[in-house]
């Protein structure tokens, strides 16, 4: 009903810049709130940023405020995540979620299947 899909992982060297994407399709009314995770290997997943819709203060997990840039574009449900200066430790799967409103007027959060970002030393 809903899906989103991310893209824009990859290997990079330390230091250096990615793009990701979240595009969500679906029965989309409107989105509330979106949001980005991350998750290493045999790691908890933890909110690196998120961002709320009307709200134009965005937050940030303060090991990556100042590199990380979170932004949407509500025209086409799309959300992103530029990510400056690179450290070997942002090496992690990327999910996407959003809080979603249905054509139904249901709320819901989805969750993206995730996007590797790996950063080499």
């Amino acid at each position: 009903q809903v899906r989103l899909v991310e893209s824009g992982g990859g290997l990079v060297q330390a230091g250096g810049s990615l793009r990701l994407s979240c595009a969500a399709s679906g029965i989309i009314f409107s989105i509330n709130k979106w949001g980005w995770y991350r998750q290493a290997p045999g790691k908890q997943r933890d909110l690196v940023a998120s961002i709320t819709n009307g709200d134009d203060r965005p937050n940030y997990a303060d090991s990556v405020n100042g590199r990380f840039t979170i932004s949407r574009d509500n025209a086409k449900n799309t959300m992103y995540l530029q990510m400056n200066s690179l450290k070997p430790e942002d090496t992690a799967v990327y999910l996407c979620s959003a809080d979603v409103v249905t054509i139904f007027k249901l709320t819901t959060d989805y969750w993206g299947q995730g996007t590797q970002v790996t950063v080499s030393s």
